[in-house]
């Protein structure tokens, strides 16, 4: 399973992370920081933190989980 971690900076200074399941493939860097871009002017998300204030990255994540028979 892939998931799209979007990482924000608030106004504590402290990391936010906002995780979204089965992303598009290929990303697209361009549109991916217009929507970062959007999300912070909107002030669409809020944390214990304060607003979210700053774009300080983004990654796509995969895990891979095997089950063990017992």
């Amino acid at each position: 399973m892939k998931v799209l971690e979007l990482k924000f900076e608030n106004e504590e200074g402290k990391v936010v992370t906002v995780s979204l399941d089965s992303p598009v493939e290929p990303v697209d860097v361009v549109a991916i920081n217009a929507a970062m871009d959007t999300i912070i002017a909107q002030n669409a998300f809020f944390s214990s933190g304060g607003d979210l204030v700053a774009i300080k990255s983004a990654r796509l994540v995969e895990r891979n989980v095997e089950d063990i028979e017992l």
